[in-house]
């Protein structure tokens, strides 16, 4: 049954508004807000047939209208989000990388490569909602590394930037991802509760992949609670002190270590008034390149390096996409090689990687093609026993080869073995933990850190 809302408005006495920042159309249309800072006046910029022009509001149904959200809305008033002001022409797609790029060389100090990868984050941001997954950019450091100066630089050229790093309860940052939809900047670590912490890489975790909204229970007028979808999906600029520890999200990052040399001279220790001016110049230049681009920058799947993981191809494609220069392009490709290297490097750290170069060895001496998990463990603890706090059991062995490897055991003859069906498998394993074809562990075991942990923590 309709509303009242709805029956007065179909006679013609109510248009419900609807308070919105952006809005893509199915006739190609795009709807976005402005903030004019000086005038303190919010209004929409309507791109359609490539043109432009300022909208007061847009009639979207006989009883819906699309409104902004009014110059004083606290999150608007107090620069927790920003926006541009109006379209602005610029001159090639190359001139505002080069303005970009200046504009983060002029009060950021990173390595030139990673001031390439920052600028083009930042064109990405403006049309990532145009592909279906993307990576996040991450500045890693001690205190006084210049985590903060990167953030507010980098950050406040992106798209909606939603600098959440001075929230007190994660709680607010879902319900702005969900109104808002830009690019989240963040600081790690601002959150010091380890469930604050929980919540951030929800966020982190869901919204790198279109289709993946944070569930939440939220408490009706009625006392009631009731299960909500928050969507998170778009771009993030994380600031850090160490690594997760979950893998899988640190395989999302584009990341820089801070502070490993000497801050250059020609950075201002204190951010001047034109920081702003300037910032919001660019993120004009930015809007009109989003109206003419949102639209035509489709992920390249000739990008896809075949010789690297596919979750980094997930991550570096969409970026890869934007870049029309092939030197950068290529220059980006290395740091995807880079990750991959490292990402295998660090696997072979891992008991994974320990537990397959005894299966590998005993293989190459075993007569028959069947592995019991005794003989597994029996090697692995003369070999590897030293280098943890806790006992080396077949139950342990074997539930790391279950659930972290995949490989399939049975009991056979009264004892649990790796049959040869499975050993198809290991070649592909080997390569994953960086295990050479005919590395043994005959000789002695490699060097390792000492772990404490579960079974399921100390194997990532």
């Amino acid at each position: 049954m309709d509303s009242i809302k709805d029956v007065i408005a179909q006679k013609g006495q109510v248009r419900q508004g609807i308070p919105t920042v952006s809005a893509v159309f199915k006739d190609g249309g795009i709807l976005e807000m402005v903030h004019d800072t000086e005038a303190k006046k919010t209004r929409f910029v309507l791109w359609r047939g490539g043109k432009w022009e300022f909208q007061d509001g847009i009639v979207v149904s006989p009883v819906r209208r699309l409104v902004p959200y009014s110059p004083h809305n606290n999150l608007i008033r107090n620069d927790v989000v920003l926006f541009p002001s109006e379209p602005a022409e610029y001159e090639s797609e190359a001139a505002l990388l080069d303005e970009i790029k200046a504009f983060i060389h002029r009060y950021v100090d990173v390595s030139p490569l990673f001031e390439q990868i920052a600028s083009y984050y930042v064109l990405f941001s403006w049309i990532y909602d145009g592909f279906n997954e993307l990576p996040y950019l991450r500045v890693r450091g001690d205190p006084g590394s210049g985590k903060t100066r990167f953030l507010l630089t980098v950050g406040s050229l992106c798209y909606k930037p939603i600098f959440a790093s001075g929230a007190s309860t994660v709680s607010p940052i879902f319900r702005i991802l969900e109104i808002f939809k830009g690019t989240l900047i963040i600081d790690e670590s601002d959150f010091r509760l380890s469930d604050e912490k929980a919540e951030i890489v929800k966020i982190l975790n869901n919204g790198n992949v279109k289709g993946f909204p944070v569930l939440r229970s939220e408490v009706s007028g009625k006392g009631e609670y009731n299960p909500r979808a928050y969507h998170v999906f778009g771009p993030k600029i994380v600031a850090t002190r160490g690594s997760f520890d979950d893998r899988a999200l640190e395989s999302r990052f584009l990341t820089e270590e801070m502070g490993q040399q000497r801050l250059r001279e020609d950075v201002p220790i204190n951010l001047p008034a034109e920081h702003s001016v300037q910032a919001r110049s660019l993120r004009n230049k930015l809007l009109m390149f989003r109206f003419r681009n949102l639209q035509r920058k489709p992920t390249i799947a000739g990008l896809v390096d075949r010789t690297i993981e596919p979750r980094l191809n997930q991550i570096f494609v969409p970026l890869l996409s934007i870049i029309e220069d092939k030197a950068a392009q290529e220059s980006l490709r290395d740091v995807a090689r880079q990750y991959h290297r490292e990402m295998v490097s660090e696997r072979g750290m891992d008991t994974e990687a320990q537990i397959l170069e005894v299966i590998q060895s005993l293989l190459r001496s075993a007569e028959g093609g069947n592995l019991t998990l005794a003989d597994i463990t029996s090697r692995f603890t003369d070999l590897y026993a030293d280098q943890y706090e806790r006992k080396i059991t077949n139950k342990w062995i074997g539930g790391v080869i279950r659930r972290r490897l995949h490989l399939h055991t049975h009991k056979s003859h009264g004892v649990f073995i790796i049959p040869e069906s499975e050993h198809p498998k290991l070649d592909l394993l080997y390569a994953r933990y960086g295990i050479e074809a005919g590395e043994g562990t005959d000789e002695e075991a490699p060097a390792g850190p000492v772990s404490s942990e579960s079974p399921s923590s100390a194997i990532g």
